[in-house]
């Protein structure tokens, strides 16, 4: 076999060439290349086998999974895993393109089926200087006289996933799930192989199961049950495999094993889950979805590191990931969509006094009473807002804060006056019927009539209200697709998709100041077809500021942190709570602050604690926009008593620290021996390379006398067993936010 050796930002990459010329893909990642892991299958396998193991082994590896209909597919499979597909497993290499553009090297690898289905494939690597992550797509094209049709075709697909190390696969592998619902976001659990149904049960043949582990979404919310991430650890090597989809609709991607070997397989919608399939006519060509795939150590906090310095290069280029400006929201635990000119002024007064430089007004300034089923005209109302609303955008102005509104432009109510009037094709359309979900149509943006219609209110709210932010929501699943003007319903689905981000791309190029918020119920579009354009996303919808404290502390697993909005929303009860204020400040400081909740009506400590806060958020904001993850404790699960997470930026790291004790219980994750039992107590590990010189506390000012603060206590401890940061909280709910000086630039 002939051996492309390819070696840039840390990622290894070989591909193979038979003598027959297919070709294959034999290694990815971070550590080198070793030919003999390709045919080590099975310490077990039976001698007399063994002269046919490099032949198995060779028979996968195959670089793209492509899928046409009417071809047979003769190698063995069990069930219905993404493998071994017609024409995908004979595709042969014709040639490749090396070369350099702006952001670092560009391949693009050709490949043929000349005998039996006349398609050529296109495979494009775009790597990035600096960064250990690839981003990648194929291109299909029917070069044959006949129409295809096309049921699947992958993005990334790779064999050999558990080849680094000595150990059996379930021993040393382990993936994390990125789990991801309303109020439930960012929510990352860890599995090894085992645990996910892949034990060792075939000894003494080549293991090629049914099993199969899928992580799907089917439908136009992106990330509603899971982000489009994945993250593959091999314990052992210290390697990891980790990759993000990029795009707004359905995706899905699998684990299975064959010949001994296990493979990750990545696309976006495909027909077993999506019922999606695309004919190409003579001449036709499809791109598949983007994935990036990344290397690093066995370390998802590195991972992240690597994929937000890769978002950062992805994203469009705009003011408001520069600045962070602090933008107050009217709706969570406030006004709950029922705003008024005469709710408004005060809120608006207050948060100008607190230092926010936006003011968003959110759902219902458009209808009065209920109105969940009649939006789409996007009018202000009369009732609520007796001198229009620019009277209320007029007076944000005039208090130094650009005005925001909320629109939900992709839907209309099912008693909206111009849905009735609206002909089907403005629609999503099943079975010859409009598709409904709680009382919404869904729009279809491949209708130049949607999209010259949506424009209008975009440009009303511009140029008539005064918006400089527009927080667009979306809160409704159409499911599978449309029927009209579409191969499929998932074909119909995915132009939708498609011609929406030409949309976005057009607003940006109109009115590129404007701040538009990506907001889907919260975060249930956490996605980088999406964010590599809005330059804010809504982490979520969570109520509870306790229980927003595992999002905050997890959200770079999504989004960058100048791109998370996380809420900040005391609430008011009469009296002052500093240490509720403090930990809901505590969730937002190292993101994008979405201050929320009456701050009209809380006492003056309260509003003196979000004044310091915002204070301090604009002098380390700088740092934010430049700072990677740092997490000494893992990830957070919604559980845990004791949550920490943070960011480090050149020579510091900002961590915050949280307590939730409902339940007066003592933590298991303790990393000290002294005090073991003292339920106030959290040690938490720090890396010595770190080289912490000191640490201070910034959010509260300890200084400030002015109210009675909680007892807390902290100190750096350096052991021989290691360095640990210990901190001391009396309180049974609490949050702090901490500065640790280093000896040296960590990014």
């Amino acid at each position: 076999m002939e051996y492309i050796k390819i070696s840039e930002n840390g990622i290894n990459i070989v591909y193979g060439i038979t003598e027959e010329g297919y070709f294959k893909l034999l290694h990815f990642s971070k550590a080198p290349f070793e030919e003999k892991k390709l045919y080590e299958m099975s310490k077990d396998i039976k001698e007399e086998d063994r002269i046919r193991e490099k032949e198995l082994a060779e028979e996968i590896f195959e670089p793209v999974q492509l899928k046409l209909s009417g071809y047979d597919s003769p190698c063995e499979k069990h069930g219905n895993k993404h493998i071994f597909s017609s024409p995908g497993y004979i595709l042969k290499y014709t040639g490749m393109d090396d070369t350099r553009n702006e952001k670092g090297r560009h391949i693009k690898i050709l490949l043929e089926d000349k005998n039996v289905t006349s398609v050529k494939v296109e495979t494009e690597l775009q790597f990035y200087d600096g960064v250990s992550v690839v981003r990648m797509f194929n291109t299909v094209t029917n070069t044959g006289k006949e129409k295809q049709t096309l049921e699947d075709i992958s993005s990334f697909l790779y064999f050999g996933i558990e080849k680094e190390g000595d150990g059996l696969p379930e021993d040393k592998i382990h993936i994390r799930v990125p789990y991801n619902g309303w109020q439930k976001e960012m929510t990352i659990l860890d599995y090894d192989l085992d645990r996910i149904g892949f034990s060792k049960t075939q000894p003494g043949v080549y293991q090629r199961t049914s099993m199969v582990y899928e992580v799907t979404n089917t439908g136009n919310w992106s990330t509603k049950k899971y982000l489009p991430l994945g993250y593959i650890g091999n314990r052992e090597a210290d390697t990891a495999l980790f990759f993000q989809i990029e795009h707004n609709g359905s995706w899905h991607y699998e684990i299975g094993d064959q010949n001994g070997h296990y493979y990750i397989y990545v696309s976006g919608p495909n027909e077993t889950q999506s019922h999606w399939f695309k004919d190409l006519e003579p001449g036709e060509s499809f791109t598949s979805v983007p994935v990036a795939a990344g290397v690093s150590k066995d370390s998802f906090e590195e991972a992240l590191g690597e994929l937000t310095r890769y978002r950062r290069l992805i994203r469009r280029r705009n003011s408001d990931n520069e600045n962070l400006p602090v933008i107050f929201n009217d709706y969570m635990n406030c006004l709950f969509g029922d705003p008024t000119t005469e709710k408004e002024f005060p809120l608006i007064d207050a948060a100008a006094e607190c230092g926010c430089e936006y003011f968003v007004i959110d759902a219902g300034w458009y209808s009065k009473g209920l109105w969940w089923d009649n939006v789409g005209e996007w009018k202000e109302s009369r009732e609520r807002f007796p001198n229009g609303i620019k009277e209320v955008t007029d007076h944000i102005k005039k208090r130094g804060m650009v005005p925001g509104v909320w629109l939900e432009l992709e839907v209309m109510g099912i008693n909206s006056e111009i849905a009735k009037k609206a002909p089907d094709n403005w629609f999503f359309v099943r079975h010859g019927k409009r598709v409904y979900d709680r009382s919404r149509f869904q729009l279809d943006f491949r209708n130049p009539e949607v999209r010259e219609y949506i424009t209008a209110v975009v440009d009303r709210v511009v140029n008539e209200y005064g918006a400089g932010y527009i927080k667009l929501d979306y809160n409704i699943e159409p499911g599978i697709g449309t029927e009209l003007y579409a191969d499929s319903v998932g074909d119909g689905l995915l132009g939708h998709e498609r011609a929406y981000l030409e949309w976005l791309d057009m607003i940006f190029e109109k009115y590129p100041g404007l701040v538009i918020e990506n907001c889907s119920s919260g975060g249930l579009r956490i996605d980088y077809a999406l964010l590599a354009r809005y330059s804010i996303q809504s982490t979520s919808d969570q109520e509870d500021y306790r229980n927003y404290a595992t999002i905050a502390a997890n959200c770079s697993a999504g989004v960058t942190p100048e791109q998370a909005a996380i809420w900040s929303y005391p609430m008011n009860r009469g009296k002052d709570d500093p240490e509720e204020v403090i930990y809901n400040m505590v969730n937002a400081l190292l993101v994008r602050i979405h201050q929320s909740g009456h701050l009209a009506m809380l006492p003056e400590l309260s509003m003196d604690l979000i004044k310091e806060g915002i204070a301090l958020y604009k002098r380390i904001r700088k740092d934010i926009r430049e700072g990677l993850p740092f997490l000494p404790m893992d990830v957070a699960n919604n559980r845990d008593k004791w949550l920490t997470a943070g960011l480090k930026a050149k020579n510091k790291i900002y961590l915050a620290v949280w307590k939730r004790d409902m339940e007066g219980k003592i933590d298991n994750r303790l990393n000290s021996s002294e005090e073991i039992n003292d339920r106030d107590l959290f040690c938490i590990p720090l890396d010595k390379e770190l080289l912490i010189k000191d640490v201070r506390q910034v959010y509260p000012d300890p200084s400030d006398s002015t109210y009675p603060e909680a007892k807390i206590s902290y100190r750096l401890c350096d052991t021989e067993e290691g360095m640990y940061f210990n901190v001391r909280m009396e309180k049974d709910v609490c949050a702090r936010l901490f500065e640790f000086e280093c000896g040296r630039d960590l990014c």
